[in-house]
C-alpha cells in the first residue's frame, strides 16, 4: 500500500483488544485501507491490546506514519516494535 498524505484534521480510530495475531492481519488491513480509500488517516488504538505476535509487530511496525498512527500504546508494545526497529536497522 502507498503511503497517503491526508489531512490529520481527518482521521478514524480503529480500536485493537484483545489479541492481534498473523490470522487477524488481513482483516485488520482491510480496515486500514478502507479508511484511507475514504480520505480518512486511520488510527490505531492499543490500549486494550492484551497480546501480538512477531507478525502483528512487524506489521505496526511497517505501517506505522506511513499508512497509520498508533494512539494509546501499551509500554510492552512500544518496547517491542522499538526492539524490531533496531534489530532491522542492525
Amino acid at each position: 500500500m502507498e503511503s497517503r498524505n491526508i489531512s490529520a484534521s481527518y482521521h478514524v480510530t480503529i480500536q485493537v483488544s484483545g489479541k492481534l495475531f498473523k490470522g487477524h492481519l488481513a482483516s485488520l488491513d482491510q480496515l486500514v485501507r478502507s479508511a484511507i480509500e475514504c480520505h480518512l488517516w486511520p488510527l490505531l488504538s492499543l490500549s486494550r491490546l492484551e497480546e501480538l505476535d512477531r507478525d502483528a509487530v512487524l506489521y505496526l511496525l511497517n505501517g506505522e506514519n506511513r499508512e497509520f498512527g498508533i494512539i494509546s500504546c501499551p509500554a510492552f508494545i512500544r518496547e517491542w516494535i522499538d526492539q524490531e526497529r533496531d534489530r532491522a536497522a542492525a
